[in-house]
């Protein structure tokens, strides 16, 4: 999904609104453009960036968020990937307030977006596409170094997932392997009649602020996702059998080892366990592997 707009009262020249309502929404972008200029205001008043700050915005498209975030910026970074509203944009924006990227935000390595050397971040925001929310939050994981804050407009059934609790049938592993690293904060709901064309869900707004350092104690972040990813892999059985791939070394069944040293009750299910659970769990394993060596 990318943000769009009503143009009436916005100043815009007649030749440039032509061209934007000739410009359908495309299914293989996931494309629905946001009409209600209440929900664009109040999106724009929760970016803060701290001074220094790069703010990026995700799947600009007719560039009504875009207006009102140079307003009240002066500068913005953008990244489109759609060739025809990118034509627009440069139509319309100076090179000078908006630098504008065309390309997959998937495929863009996020530190080029910054300063070489000077310790800036990015602070994201843009109403992302469903089809790409999942590998959109996995990358910010692989990027975190150069990421402060995103606030992002997501599928409503998403942004409840990644602020679940344990317990809830919305808490999986991307709410593990995201809190780890990021504090989630629910900012808004948006109606699906507030875009064009209408979408078949709801959409929420969150703010996502990122640690530099994990959240909770771990030995080793790479080892607690691996422990994660297996043991969501299959959340509707019991941790013993989830992770049963994780515990076998030369033959021998690590699991009663792993129980003790955790205390945690491998007869549990993934969604019950809490993040510290988690890695206390992985830093058990790795305990109870270098033991039995």
């Amino acid at each position: 999904m990318t943000f769009g707009v009503a143009y009436a009262g916005l100043g815009v020249q007649p030749n440039m609104l032509d061209k934007r309502d000739g410009h359908r929404a495309r299914k293989r972008f996931g494309q629905h453009f946001l009409v209600d200029k209440a929900a664009i205001e109040r999106i724009v008043s929760f970016v803060e960036p701290l001074p220094g700050d790069i703010v990026v915005e995700v799947g600009p498209g007719r560039g009504a968020l875009t207006r009102r975030l140079l307003a009240r910026l002066g500068q913005l970074t953008a990244v489109e990937i759609d060739r025809d509203l990118t034509a627009m944009l440069r139509d319309e924006f100076s090179a000078d307030t908006l630098h504008l990227i065309e390309s997959d935000i998937l495929r863009v390595g996020w530190g080029d977006m910054l300063p070489k050397d000077n310790g800036q971040k990015l602070f994201m925001v843009g109403n992302l596409p469903y089809n790409i929310t999942a590998p959109f939050l996995f990358k910010a994981l692989e990027e975190i170094d150069h990421l402060r804050t995103a606030v992002l407009m997501l599928q409503r059934e998403v942004a409840r997932r990644l602020a679940a609790r344990p317990g809830s049938k919305e808490y999986g592993q991307i709410t593990v392997l995201l809190a780890m690293r990021a504090e989630i904060t629910s900012l808004l709901d948006v109606d699906r009649r507030s875009f064009r064309p209408v979408p078949g869900v709801d959409s929420s707004v969150i703010k996502v602020d990122f640690s530099e350092e994990p959240r909770y104690a771990v030995k080793d972040e790479g080892r607690f996702a691996t422990l994660v990813r297996a043991a969501f892999s299959q959340r509707r059985k019991m941790l013993r059998n989830s992770l049963r791939s994780l515990t076998a070394a030369d033959g021998r069944d690590l699991l009663p080892a792993l129980e003790d040293v955790s205390g945690i009750d491998l007869t549990r299910r993934p969604e019950q366990l809490a993040v510290e659970e988690f890695a206390l769990l992985s830093d058990s394993l790795a305990t109870v592997r270098s033991e039995s060596q």
